[in-house]
């Protein structure tokens, strides 16, 4: 008997890609789950209209979908689930707009250090060239998978920043939960437990499914399902055509 299963999309902040998600990625595909990993960006983009024209691109229409978004990437999942068919949404470590009104691309605290850090065209560095040595060592696994990074990312304006998103009316009550790694979005756990959200926290860095994907794949799926995300009975045969993206 066939085995359909919704599509998990892991969505990577714009300005990383999918490096950042690819070993979850595998490790989901053993699970048994069919797995999309959002490519990048061909250019860096100056607008969140940008970055979610690109996502929409990239999630069929008409299939049943769990989004995980990453950082950054977590200001547009509402708008996402919005426009497909979405059953459950996972932010992993990821921002949350606000509950009503536009969302700014970056909190305050963080615009006044990155305008520290623009240059006189009004672009920024590599997110990676954000943080010194060590801060770099933490967050990176090893020379190859901070290889794969830095060669994916884009020097975003300044202006996506400062620019705002507004979320759909009403899409906190869309199924979703929150998985944390460590305290770095330590408000954002907050708003998704106000909210009754499932949520969970995994003691690490900010790019921790970098470093135990396994257990990140784990966690996502069963935040998932506890958020209404369902599978069929497993017929043990793994579903064909497991990886895209």
């Amino acid at each position: 008997m066939a085995v359909t299963l919704p599509q998990v999309a892991l969505l990577a902040s714009p300005l990383l890609g999918p490096a950042t998600w690819s070993p979850t990625a595998d490790a989901l595909v053993d699970h048994g789950w069919r797995v999309l990993v959002a490519p990048r960006l061909a250019e860096a983009p100056h607008s969140p209209a940008t970055v979610l024209e690109h996502l929409l691109n990239c999630l069929p229409v008409g299939s049943a979908l769990a989004l995980v978004a990453h950082s950054n990437a977590g200001l547009y999942l509402p708008s996402l689930a919005a426009e497909r068919s979405v059953v459950a949404s996972v932010y992993a470590d990821a921002a949350l707009p606000a509950a009503n009104g536009a969302t700014p691309l970056a909190p305050p605290a963080m615009q006044d250090f990155l305008k520290q850090l623009v240059d006189d065209d009004g672009l920024l560095p590599p997110w990676t060239d954000w943080w010194n040595e060590k801060e770099l060592v933490s967050l990176l696994p090893d020379a190859a998978t901070r290889a794969a990074v830095v060669a994916e990312q884009h020097r975003l304006p300044m202006t996506y920043f400062t620019a705002t998103l507004e979320a759909p009316v009403g899409w906190t009550s869309k199924p979703a939960a929150y998985l944390a790694f460590g305290d770095t979005y330590a408000e954002d756990r907050a708003t998704a437990l106000a909210l009754g959200w499932p949520t969970a926290t995994i003691t690490g860095r900010h790019l921790h499914q970098l470093h135990q994907p396994d257990v990140v794949a784990e966690r996502i799926l069963a935040l998932a399902r506890q958020a209404g995300l369902k599978a069929t009975t497993n017929t043990g045969q793994r579903p064909p055509g497991s990886r895209g993206g």
